[in-house]
């Protein structure tokens, strides 16, 4: 049974100032929208560069600290892999979800 409750997002960790911090964050899901635990995101530049990676969190939770422009978010787990274009333009938090799907 899904709980109702209205989704609480991530807490920022203190001192993050979101009048200047462009925060790009979400949930991995599954095609059923299941969390994807323990996945790998990779944040990926406009070039297609590697940046940065984080392990998803227990809830499919992920976070990454970029500037504006155009970036991809990757996933890669066990059930699947996933990507997703976000372009930030300006500090903020920008919530984005990434499904993957079985391969």
């Amino acid at each position: 049974m899904m709980c109702a409750a209205p989704k609480q997002g991530q807490k920022l960790p203190a001192g993050v100032d979101v009048e200047k911090e462009t925060v790009l964050t979400g949930q991995v899901l599954d095609t059923d929208g299941t969390p994807v635990a323990g996945a790998f995101v990779r944040l990926l530049d406009s070039t297609g560069e590697f940046t940065a990676e984080v392990v998803a969190s227990g809830t499919g939770d992920y976070r990454f600290f970029a500037a504006p422009g155009t970036w991809t978010i990757r996933a890669l787990s066990s059930r699947g892999n996933g990507d997703i274009t976000v372009s930030p333009d300006g500090a903020g938090i920008y919530e984005s979800d990434v499904t993957v799907l079985a391969g």
